[in-house]
């Protein structure tokens, strides 16, 4: 049976905000588009502006727009995947959502079907724009700071990564791309 054809979409936010933690989904699937040996990646404006990296196994895409306002530009490139993948392949096709994750300890990765947005903000203009689409989440743990407080938090997630925190993230790449594996192979 062929592999499940896959869009792996990350979410994060345009410059000047890149290496952030909020963009740490840009940055999994940066470092994960590498670890595979896909192509670099090119702006493309038939999936949204955002940036493709087209491998044998899946398209990675990263999100062009602010975190929060991302749902419209998952969609459309949701549905560009869709019109470009060979019509018996459609209904297996998955999307995979790589986004920051508050509630998780740095570095940790979880990939999980539906659920709630759980507050976070770009996962519910995902859900919104899609429509009841079904997608799969894959969380990448930023951990949190001591302080509920909105403005720390929103200063905490905004803040620049340093080296050591971006190679805890990358440290897992072997784990994400053995967990996409197993989904890509799903009967």
């Amino acid at each position: 049976m062929l592999r499940r054809p896959l869009l792996i979409a990350s979410l994060g936010n345009p410059a000047p905000y890149g290496g952030t933690f909020h963009s740490a989904g840009h940055l999994l699937v940066s470092a994960l588009a590498n670890h595979l040996s896909y192509p670099p990646f090119t702006r493309s404006r038939a999936h949204a502006k955002g940036t493709i990296s087209r491998g044998e196994d899946a398209l990675i895409w990263r999100c062009p727009t602010f975190m929060n306002v991302s749902g419209p530009a998952v969609a459309t490139t949701w549905h560009k995947f869709l019109q470009d993948t060979d019509v018996d392949q459609r209904k297996r096709a998955r999307l995979v959502v790589v986004h920051d994750e508050l509630e998780s300890p740095l570095g940790s990765i979880k990939l999980k079907k539906e659920g709630s947005a759980k507050g976070h903000n770009g996962l519910k203009s995902c859900m919104q724009s899609l429509g009841g689409i079904p997608f799969y989440r894959l969380g990448v743990g930023i951990g949190r700071p001591a302080s509920r407080d909105s403005g720390v938090v929103a200063a905490y997630v905004l803040r620049k990564m340093t080296p050591e925190e971006i190679g805890t993230i990358t440290s897992r790449l072997e784990e994400v791309a053995e967990e996409l594996g197993k989904l890509a192979e799903e009967a």
